[in-house]
């Protein structure tokens, strides 16, 4: 008994070793700040009692230069899974408190490990990001664990839901890992990630910036693109990661947590119809008409603060989880530019290897004209958007609620996309441009004879050849609905749309103009 007592005194003591080396004043220290302890972050995310740590007593153990009786708790990463909610999740988290959390190849091998175990078992992946960097004192050791890593970041895409969580430093090559996930979640003040820094960039460039010009969540969240979600602080970031989650399949064999126990009513909504501006040239307000489509009016909204004429995020119809994409009009007249082509291309894909229905809202003037647009590239932008929705495979809805000019009609989803429903309200005008600018070219002369003939040949123009009607006579638009039901007219269409298969061309993948 005298041996098995001291064999389970070592094991306590060890673990309460590992797991209790920050002091409390440290502890408080970050508290104050908004940010949790690596451990409290695996603790917060997880239902009590369900989370199994792999490899806690792990650590480096080579001779390395400056390293020599240093103590690694866990090598600076917890490593385990655990359950939130009903679903089975695999989570790393990276300790500052261990070497500023530097990844070597030890710490390297455990998110491996579980990166592969998350692989064979096809359950979501969490990263908790808050790390210096590469471990120096490893050397090339340091950047072969990157690679691994980096590696089954791809791996994993596109198979399970990967999801960063940047909570501290995340430098140099360790930025890759966040942006090979599905999703980048960043908190506000505590948070920056770059691959070279201000310093740098003097040294190199002659060019003196800040930390938050090149590395900050707001920046990445509205410039870059790089961040989809910006946190408050540890416990907003944990919460974001729950609730993004909520909308998402364990893996891409599986379908979304659809709950399909919700009745489908007759809904109808006569308020919406209050929604559209009596004048064509005022903007509509797309969240307001978002908000009356979806349940109890909530969307969690992807990328917010990037290409803020587009809107992306996810929802729910009557229980079915839906993608979102829609035309923003209050920005930009809901015109697609560069970053909002790769917004919703981005969006599309995502939703497309998770099985998740896509509900396409459409108000666009067209493509954004300008010298700027031409040379960055809209040619070959605007196409990622259609080779994303073409190559979707899951139930795509559009609705078509006023202006889809041009090419940008094709972009948003049109039936030659082949959207499985395309319902257009009265109010809707499809074209290849705006009747007024069609007027112009097409009657010229008349104009030029009778300038009062203007607004009687617009109204011919858009009567005859860009109303609903003409399409749906061509059979491009599947019904021209009462804004008052589309609610239920999608919850139905969906429903019935769930079950669709579509056999595409054995091939390795599409060649998408990146």
């Amino acid at each position: 008994m005298t041996l098995q007592n001291d064999a389970l005194n070592t094991l306590y003591t060890r673990r309460a070793k590992i797991t209790q080396h920050i002091s409390p004043e440290k502890l408080a220290a970050m508290h104050a700040k908004g940010m949790l302890s690596a451990r409290e972050r695996i603790d917060n995310l997880f239902a009590v009692g369900t989370f199994q740590e792999l490899g806690m007593h792990a650590h480096h153990n080579a001779v390395s230069f400056g390293m020599a009786g240093r103590e690694l708790p866990t090598d600076g990463v917890i490593t385990g899974t655990g359950y939130v909610g009903n679903m089975q999740v695999a989570a790393f988290s990276q300790d500052f408190q261990v070497l500023a959390g530097t990844m070597g190849k030890m710490q390297a091998r455990k998110i491996v490990r579980l990166m592969r175990h998350a692989l064979r078992v096809g359950v979501p992946m969490v990263a908790f990001k808050d790390s210096g960097g590469a471990r120096i004192q490893e050397g090339v050791d340091a950047l072969s664990g990157y690679g691994d890593v980096f590696y089954y970041n791809v791996m994993l895409s596109g198979v399970v839901p990967q999801i960063a969580v940047v909570l501290g430093p995340c430098a140099g090559g360790a930025a890759y890992s966040p942006v090979l996930m599905d999703f980048v979640i960043m908190t506000r003040h505590n948070a920056y990630m770059f691959l070279t820094g201000p310093e740098v960039i003097k040294a190199v460039t002659g060019r003196t910036t800040t930390m938050d010009e090149v590395g900050s969540a707001e920046m990445h969240a509205s410039v870059s693109g790089n961040v989809h979600f910006i946190a408050e602080d540890d416990h907003h970031a944990i919460a974001l990661v729950k609730n993004l989650l909520s909308y998402l399949p364990q893996n891409n064999t599986e379908d979304p947590p659809h709950d399909l126990s919700v009745p489908i009513q007759e809904m109808v909504d006569v308020g919406i119809r209050d929604l559209v501006p009596d004048d064509s040239s005022d903007p509509l307000d797309m969240h307001a008409v978002i908000r009356r489509l979806v349940d109890r009016g909530e969307m969690l909204e992807v990328h917010a603060s990037f290409a803020r004429n587009v809107i992306v995020g996810f929802a729910r119809i009557s229980g079915v989880v839906v993608g979102v994409v829609a035309n923003n009009p209050m920005v930009m007249a809901g015109a697609l530019d560069l970053d909002a082509a790769d917004k919703i291309a981005r969006f599309v894909r995502t939703c497309n290897v998770y099985n998740i229905p896509l509900l396409t809202l459409v108000d666009v003037p067209g493509f954004l004209p300008g010298i700027e647009q031409e040379r960055g590239g809209i040619i070959r932008h605007g196409a990622k958007m259609l080779h994303a929705f073409a190559s979707a495979t899951v139930p795509k809805l559009t609705v078509i609620l006023r202006k889809s000019y041009g090419g940008s009609y094709l972009a948003m989803c049109s039936q030659e996309m082949r959207a499985d429903m395309v319902y257009a309200w009265p109010s809707a005008e499809i074209a290849v441009m705006g009747a007024e600018a069609a007027v112009k070219i097409l009657y010229r002369k008349e104009l030029k004879e009778a300038p009062e003939r203007k607004a009687e040949l617009t109204r011919q123009y858009r009567d005859e050849f860009a109303s609903p009607y003409a399409a749906a006579a061509n059979f491009y638009i599947t019904d021209v609905i009462d804004p008052a039901d589309t609610r239920w007219t999608l919850a139905l269409a969906l429903r019935k749309t769930l079950g669709k298969r579509e056999l595409r061309p054995g091939k390795k993948h599409g060649n998408m103009p990146l």
